[in-house]
């Protein structure tokens, strides 16, 4: 079968409403999301012994994170307007079942450089996540829209920081190879989930495969909310993927010595942050969007002040790591709510630019951790960590005088 709009609609299904999207739905739209993103976050809490076990540098190992950051990067761009071309259950399953492949493909890698392609592939394809979004979106009703995504988001964030505690914890017990396998027979299992409970939505837009890349990059020409709403979602992502790199080599190193399962475990500290999420949705509902995001960005520098103690003091670690992931997800959920409420008709495409500065972000803050690391270890990658929290308050304050300007 094709990708075309060849499934005929769900019957009864209105995309524009949210009598398409029960609790049922919204739920596993949630958790296939969350599952889906793990993949690009398993090898974290694996970097030490994958680094063993292929004879890799410190700054090589740390690769394979930028490789999945920059994979969905790319992914976003190339691959998440095309819901604006296809049929969107059809291509979210087609890309979920690619997923799979390729984490099957890491747990084979015989050596550094097919399982760093391997990774780059499975995060190009786990942009099916955000089609998943954007489909929700659509589904919901704009007085439920904030609602909607921090659920969905949630399960996004709480998948990628579940997925370093699974993954410390299947390492421990069968080898970092284990990881990738059972992530793969549990995506295929959800892929099937997806295809028997989304109600098949079309949504044509005339446009050419070329014309709708060029639509996309032309948004971030032509709208300034879009371009300033990326610079936080690229900030704020460099600076919580610059944590997360880097705790694991500090977790690992002289300071404390832990095993990959008790390093894997440490995700559990993250997953307390996103009980904020839904706090911060209903405040969007009720548009508070801008002071979400200025509440996450000041989160953001007090979690670093924490963070700084970290290499000395374990309460102070969590503190941080809790207050970054709160701050992280508010900034998130606030730029999202601001994005989909200017355009229904180009979700997709504001949500590929979006996203895409977000996980470069992501991406740019992973390779920085190996520098900041062999400079000056955690003190480095505290400074650094700082330095982009702090820009990130900066850039929020100029957007909220240039809104309130343009009101004016």
């Amino acid at each position: 079968m094709s990708m075309t709009t060849a499934a005929r609609p769900h019957p009864g299904v209105d995309p524009s409403e949210a009598r398409g999207l029960s609790r049922g739905l919204l739920l596993l739209m949630s958790v296939a999301t969350g599952l889906i993103v793990a993949g690009n976050y398993f090898a974290q809490p694996l970097l030490d012994a994958i680094r063993g076990n292929f004879g890799l540098s410190t700054s090589t190992a740390a690769l394979i994170v930028t490789a999945a950051q920059a994979g969905y990067a790319l992914g976003l761009f190339l691959l998440l307007p095309l819901a604006d071309l296809f049929e969107r259950r059809r291509l979210a399953v087609t890309l979920f079942g690619a997923t799979a492949f390729f984490l099957l493909a890491c747990g084979i890698a015989g050596n550094g450089v097919v399982l760093l392609a391997a990774t780059a592939l499975a995060a190009f394809t786990s942009v099916a996540a955000q089609v998943l979004v954007t489909f929700a979106v659509a589904l919901s009703t704009p007085e439920r829209r904030g609602r909607v995504v921090g659920t969905v988001m949630s399960g996004l964030l709480v998948g990628g920081l579940l997925a370093r505690t699974v993954a410390g914890l299947l390492s421990e017990v069968g080898g970092w190879r284990t990881v990738y396998w059972v992530g793969a027979a549990a995506l295929a299992v959800v892929t099937a989930a997806l295809w028997r409970s989304l109600p098949a939505v079309h949504a044509p837009v005339g446009l050419s495969y070329p014309a709708l890349l060029r639509s996309t990059a032309g948004l971030l020409r032509t709208n300034s909310v879009l371009r300033r709403r990326a610079g936080l979602g690229a900030l704020s992502m460099a600076s919580f993927t610059l944590f997360w790199t880097g705790v694991t080599f500090l977790l690992a190193g002289p300071d404390y010595r832990w095993s990959e399962a008790t390093i894997g475990l440490f995700g559990l500290v993250g997953i307390a942050g996103t009980v904020a999420t839904p706090l911060s949705g209903r405040l969007a509902d009720r548009g508070q969007v801008h002071r979400v995001a200025g509440a996450g960005a000041v989160l953001l520098v007090v979690a670093w002040l924490l963070l700084a103690a970290g290499a000395s003091s374990l309460p102070a670690l969590i503190a941080g790591a809790i207050v970054l992931t709160v701050g992280q997800q508010a900034l998130l959920n606030s730029n999202q709510n601001v994005l989909y409420g200017l355009a229904p008709e180009l979700r997709n495409r504001l949500n590929s630019a979006f996203m895409t500065a977000f996980f470069l972000g992501g991406a740019a803050g992973s390779a920085l951790t190996a520098i900041a690391w062999n400079r000056a270890g955690w003190l480095g990658v505290g400074v650094a960590g700082g330095v982009l929290a702090t820009a990130t308050v900066l850039l929020w304050a100029a957007d909220r005088t240039l809104d309130r300007a343009t009101r004016e």
